[in-house]
């Protein structure tokens, strides 16, 4: 029965018989003479308990400390006591046991708090003075400078990681409405696959998901972060992370030091997918920040580098950065890579983009995939930390340090590209590098003031830059139809691209600007040919070779109006060539790009018209100029072909041809049509195959 169980009694009588009960104890054994009358007149109605009483009550107490109704009248009766005494001296008990436990257990605490104190305060004062708690500071001991050393490579980090902890922070406060806390305020929990101490834990960032993703913003802020750091590393390490070759022309990555070193972001590789890790080092013609300003824009991004990037888009800016250098700009990014070819898929993925000053004229700017992040069963692909470390020099000149670090599925790869892919030549550092280094240089020359002898009728700098724009959207539609980007809604001709021959796809264009109306037809094959690239690209690029290979021309006299070069290698260059026939009357116009560089070459070039001659002339707007673009991109089989020019060096070919068939965008194609262009790929092929192979060129 409970302790509050009260038998049919007035409360008042209840109270009263517990208070008797308490003076009778209180009064047991004193020896006070003077006792008040009115408490004797109450002792006479009540007794004390005899040894006796008390030995029963006690002996029942140890085995049963709470004795219900029926013990207790039991009891009652054969210790001649009422039952609500018996039950107030087992509740009187009860509380007596329980004080004197407490007092016990106050004792021993009051104990151990004094010792811990004393251990406290002996702790603090070693530390204080730098003392070790063993020896005293007796200096014998050997682990004291051990210590010593840890300790200040410990405070170093520490301050290098409350400065990151602040920076971050006002990142993340401005998507959260919360003030930036200071480093030393909150100690922030470490995410397990994460074990950078940034800080960002501390804020309620985890609840809000990126736009389009269904990932947290904070595991992107952390993954961003721990990037950075993987990224620099692996541009500023040497052996035995990266290791050289004799017979190979590319340093490789040591995956076993890799994994040991960096695996704070992703985590492991996935199971089943190939390693492409390259990286590259270049000097480029501009400054850091003009470079930071382009990687951070998507579309100055694209436009930069048209041959590789297909698509890309910002989807979400988490922070823009210092105003004048992007020093914490973080975004997330889609984006489509592509190489000039069909028989190569293109890589597409989202990926978080963080750029962070690293030093004194030191910048990085580093991407890292967010699809792995994901449950995705069918990723074929990801891009580990990747990016490029950028150094300011003297005279708007930058060393540019690029690493790129892949996980990929080579399974839809043509087996003449495999080679290629596996070494990280095709979607690698060095093509990434040696393109910026290109466009860079393409960029100096424009904005100089050039003799009017070299650029012909472009006499101003205006002109130059919209030959340049119109030139690099040539080069970006002619590769979107190579490898028919779904982003300009190519669609694959039934009956074509089988067993590797020519692969026929067309668009539907209306009201398009810049392109003009109609049913574009577009028609690829790549090749494989045993002629050395720089040969290949020489024979393509020559304007006394081309009337061997260009039905345009109609072996007409080709004559350079105007050029824009890249003052970088013979041949990179952009060029208005003008085509007349004098036994047809006729007259052409051609755009041209040519560039060479290790990672490959291209030719391409498109029919201008009088119109958008006179729009280049008159300084109008480049995008409006209507393009059909056709040319070649010629690339070295794999990289033992870098190594030398060796005769024994052979090249993958790729042909592509764009064509306007009517005006008419609902009409059928008609199969005369893709026969047509299925015999100008052949026969074009067939005449560079003969014309190089015999030495002609």
């Amino acid at each position: 029965m409970e302790d509050t169980d009260i038998l049919d009694t007035d409360e008042n009588e209840l109270q009263r018989l517990l208070e008797d009960e308490l003076e009778e104890d209180s009064e047991f054994g004193s020896n006070t003479g003077e006792q008040n009358p009115r408490r004797v007149a109450r002792r006479k109605k009540f007794h004390r308990h005899t040894q006796r009483q008390i030995h029963e009550m006690e002996a029942l107490f140890r085995e049963c400390p709470h004795p219900d109704d029926k013990q207790r009248k039991e009891l009652s009766r054969a210790l001649g006591l009422e039952p609500l005494q018996v039950k107030f001296w087992f509740q009187n008990k009860r509380t007596q046991i329980k004080a004197q436990n407490e007092r016990q257990e106050n004792s021993h605490l009051r104990e151990e708090n004094v010792r811990l104190s004393s251990e406290s305060t002996m702790m603090r004062e070693a530390l204080r003075q730098g003392l070790c708690i063993k020896c005293g500071g007796c200096g014998d001991c050997p682990a004291m400078g051990e210590w010593a050393s840890e300790g200040n490579d410990i405070r170093a980090e520490n301050a290098k990681l409350k400065g990151e902890i602040e920076r971050i922070s006002a990142i993340v406060a401005k998507y959260v409405g919360k003030q930036p806390m200071n480093s030393h305020q909150h100690s922030p929990p470490v995410i397990p696959s994460l074990t950078m101490g940034t800080g960002l834990g501390v804020y309620n960032v985890g609840l809000e998901l990126v736009k389009g993703t269904g990932i947290e913003k904070q595991v992107i802020i952390e993954l961003a972060v721990a990037s950075m750091d993987e990224v620099i590393g692996m541009a500023q390490l040497g052996e035995p992370l990266w290791m050289s070759r004799i017979d190979w022309p590319l340093d490789t990555l040591n995956e076993g030091i890799y994994n040991q070193s960096f695996l704070r972001g992703l985590g492991m590789k996935l199971t089943g997918l190939k390693t492409e890790a390259t990286r590259q080092t270049v000097v480029v013609p501009m400054k850091a920040v003009n470079i930071i300003e382009m990687l951070m824009d998507a579309n100055r991004w694209m436009a930069f580098f048209p041959s590789i990037v297909s698509r890309g888009a910002t989807l979400d800016v988490y922070s823009r950065g210092a105003a004048d250098n992007f020093d914490g700009a973080l975004q997330v990014m889609s984006a489509m890579f592509q190489m000039a070819t069909p028989l190569v898929p293109r890589r597409e993925g989202l990926f978080v983009r963080y750029c962070k000053q690293h030093a004194e004229k030191t910048w990085a700017v580093v991407d890292v995939s967010l699809d792995g992040l994901r449950p995705n069963p069918s990723l074929t692909w990801r891009r580990r930390p990747s990016g490029c470390l950028i150094q300011e020099m003297s005279e708007s000149f930058s060393k540019v340090t690029w690493v790129e670090h892949m996980e990929v599925d080579d399974t839809d790869v043509a087996e003449i590209y495999k080679p290629l892919v596996n070494s990280g030549l095709a979607f690698g550092a060095q093509r990434w590098a040696l393109a910026m280094k290109r466009q860079c240089h393409r960029i100096a020359n424009v904005n100089n003031d050039a003799p009017v002898n070299r650029i012909g009728v472009l006499t101003s700098v205006v002109m130059r830059k919209n030959l340049m724009k119109l030139s690099e959207r040539m080069v970006r539609i002619f590769a979107n139809g190579v490898s028919s980007a779904t982003s300009d809604q190519w669609s694959l001709v039934a009956g074509t691209g089988a067993n590797n021959g020519v692969r026929a796809t067309t668009r539907k264009r209306q009201n398009q600007r810049g392109c003009p109306p109609g049913i574009i037809l577009n028609a690829t094959t790549s090749v494989w040919l045993q002629v050395p690239t720089r040969r290949l690209f020489e024979f393509l690029h020559s304007e006394t070779s081309r009337c061997q290979w260009d039905i345009l021309t109609n072996n007409g006299v080709i004559e350079e109006v105007s050029q824009v070069a890249d003052g970088g290698s013979h041949g990179n260059c952009i060029t208005l060539l003008h085509v007349k026939n004098e036994s047809l009357h006729s007259s052409l116009m051609l755009l041209q790009e040519s560039s060479t560089d290790a990672s490959g070459a291209y030719v391409i070039y498109a029919p201008l018209d009088d119109v958008a001659m006179g729009m280049v002339l008159d300084n109008s707007e480049p995008d409006l100029v209507e393009l059909l673009p056709s040319g070649f991109a010629v690339l070295p089989d794999g990289p033992v072909g870098l190594l030398n020019e060796r005769n024994t060096a052979c090249s993958l070919l790729t042909v592509s041809f764009q064509i306007l068939l009517h005006a008419a965008p609902s009409e059928r194609i008609p199969v005369s049509s893709i026969t047509a262009i299925n015999n100008l790929i052949a026969g074009t092929v067939d005449r560079i195959k003969s014309a190089v192979s015999s030495g002609d060129s």
